[in-house]
């Protein structure tokens, strides 16, 4: 029964994605709701609807009011990603400065924590000591997660298919961690989101007889997604009666958030503001390294499942304090991925030579 309910959810949110693609893609062309290339990091060959991310919305709203509308959670979340999408929207269309951005993200954390209980309560037993609880810092914790992640997806939307599929490998960690802990309802929530992001991915992965994205996910798609990611995580994490430690959660978003933390990092300490763009971010680098935009898809798709499962696969083994361990070892992640990306150029010549030895080996031209 589990398995045709969480089956339901994926087909119907893939369809109402697909059928709410098709009716906005003419409306956004006609009403210049596009991202016009610039030369610069917006590189795409032609202007580009962005309403991937709407069509994601719809997918998951229409799924979540249809099969578990009458509760206080996904009441709370349908109103928080409401917001997001539109704030989300108008910024694709007149750029709105970045503190209109923030601002409506703590709102949305706001909503979920205060209003649907979904919140960091405890960071589970490390190093060997009790359950650690937040207590009062559970409210900024959770806001400051919430805020976190919904940026590190933003940024890293940068190639075609990228953002997608990487939240599409975190579902598939996410639901295997849910399944093993014997918490059906993030389950069938992740179900869910994954229809709605296959859908989209018909349209922006690049394949035999779709040779470029057909739209884009703006940023109305990208706050959406890490707010949602964010939610799951929470729910996943949270729940003691289907405990899966805080510590896992951060391993099967590994990418986009290392990602982050490492450019912002950088940027606080060159004096320019974290919100700043450049062509800095991981997927930047494997370009510029010769990586093709499929082959840079696949390489970081990779590395967030092997981040991942080499986490849960850690744990699996019951080391002593191995959640103590997990932690220090994100931490090295992110001290090694800052040093590797110390020198922009010696890194680019790095990953050069490791894309010629893949092309030679594993991965397929474009």
């Amino acid at each position: 029964m589990e398995v045709i309910q969480a089956i339901t959810y994926l087909g119907f949110a893939f369809t109402i994605t697909v059928l709410a693609i098709m009716w906005l893609l003419p409306l956004a062309r006609r009403y210049g709701w596009v991202d016009h290339p610039n030369g610069g990091r917006k590189d795409h060959a032609e202007p580009t609807p962005m309403i991937g991310g709407i069509a994601v919305y719809v997918g998951l709203v229409v799924t979540t009011l249809i099969f578990i509308g009458d509760q206080v959670v996904p009441r709370s979340y349908v109103l928080s990603a409401t917001l997001l999408v539109v704030v989300g929207a108008l910024d694709d269309r007149f750029d709105l400065n970045w503190r209109v951005r923030i601002l409506a993200q703590i709102t949305a954390a706001l909503i979920l924590t205060e209003i649907g209980g979904v919140r960091a309560d405890h960071l589970g037993p490390v190093f060997g000591l009790p359950d650690v609880e937040f207590g009062w810092l559970s409210l900024p914790i959770s806001v400051i997660g919430i805020v976190g992640l919904i940026n590190a997806l933003n940024m890293i939307d940068g190639v075609d298919g990228l953002l997608g599929s990487l939240v599409l490998a975190s579902l598939l960690m996410f639901i295997a961690a849910g399944v093993y802990a014997g918490g059906p309802v993030v389950v069938w929530r992740s179900f869910m989101v994954l229809g709605a992001i296959c859908g989209f991915l018909l349209y922006n992965l690049r394949y035999r007889g779709n040779p470029r994205a057909r739209l884009f996910m703006g940023n109305a798609g990208s706050m959406l997604l890490g707010f949602t990611i964010a939610h799951i995580a929470f729910r996943l994490t949270q729940n003691h009666a289907h405990p899966v430690t805080p510590v896992l959660a951060t391993y099967l978003v590994a990418v986009p958030v290392i990602d982050c933390l490492v450019l912002l990092a950088r940027r606080l300490r060159q004096g320019r503001s974290p919100f700043n763009a450049d062509r800095d971010h991981v997927h930047h680098l494997l370009l510029d390294a010769g990586f093709s935009v499929n082959q840079t898809v696949a390489v970081l798709v990779l590395v967030s499942l092997l981040i991942g499962g080499g986490a849960a696969g850690w744990l699996l083994l019951g080391v002593p304090f191995e959640k103590g361990l997990l932690l220090l070892g994100y931490f090295g992640l992110l001290v090694g991925w800052y040093a590797f990306t110390c020198d922009r150029a010696r890194a680019v010549a790095r990953l050069s030579r490791l894309h010629r030895w893949l092309t030679a080996k594993f991965i397929p031209g474009p």
